[in-house]
């Protein structure tokens, strides 16, 4: 029986990662069960011994990449005694789990809203639970901040973890290790300054359009969508 649970465990986790690739590259209302069924080999009707409905798949998928996350997370962190520590270790280990599952980072940032019902519900539980480790953290850096400036700063922090599938080449951006010490910088040298700006430069002495990190002809990518979190 267990031996079972383990061969249909393993095949499911296939389903979901084939299913994930489907849904990153044509979204998840535009992909159907049959598009699944041809990436995977496994037939329409097959597929429905491992879920019931399209939305019941995008649950999987995103409750298996959330459930993943937060243990690297955690099992990451829990060495970790020092807050600010903590932080880049948690900042590293995101980035690390993202840059070996992109698909599912990008599909989680983009259709979490498509869930309703419990489906919606429990994932939000599972966002909540890494929001916690976060929250938790922050607190322990800076115990004088209201909850609602450490709620801020939580969901900054998610924002800029979230959305790095829309910017992030591999071939031209810095490599992870890298990556993670630079924006764990930036957060937490904002973060200890408590969010206020200090010298900051005179308005029209920032860089020119000259400066620009774009290419030429290189649209930036869109930052108006909210994180997942």
């Amino acid at each position: 029986m267990r031996e079972r649970q383990e061969r249909y465990d393993e095949k499911l986790v296939q389903i979901l990662e084939s299913a994930c690739g489907i849904f990153a590259e044509k979204g998840y209302h535009h992909a159907s069960v049959r598009d699944v069924a041809a990436a995977t080999g496994v037939s329409p009707a097959g597929l429905y011994y491992y879920f019931k409905s399209k939305e019941e798949l995008l649950f999987l998928i995103l409750d298996h990449c959330l459930v993943s996350l937060l243990a690297v997370v955690r099992k990451a962190a829990a060495g970790v005694n020092d807050p600010a520590g903590r932080i880049r270790t948690i900042i590293r280990s995101h980035l690390q789990f993202f840059m070996g599952h992109r698909d599912e980072m990008r599909v989680l940032a983009q259709e979490w809203e498509s869930l309703s019902g419990r489906f919606r519900a429990d994932i939000l539980a599972r966002q909540r639970e890494y929001a916690a480790v976060v929250l938790r953290t922050l607190r322990e850096l800076r115990p004088d901040q209201s909850r609602k400036e450490l709620r801020a700063s939580a969901m900054a922090l998610f924002g800029i973890l979230t959305w790095m599938y829309q910017w992030h080449r591999p071939q031209r951006d810095l490599p992870t290790e890298e990556l993670a010490d630079h924006l764990a910088g930036i957060f937490l040298d904002g973060f200890l300054r408590g969010g206020r700006t200090r010298n900051a430069p005179a308005p029209g002495s920032g860089k020119t359009r000259a400066d620009t990190p774009w290419a030429q002809g290189e649209r930036p990518p869109s930052v108006l969508s909210g994180p997942a979190f």
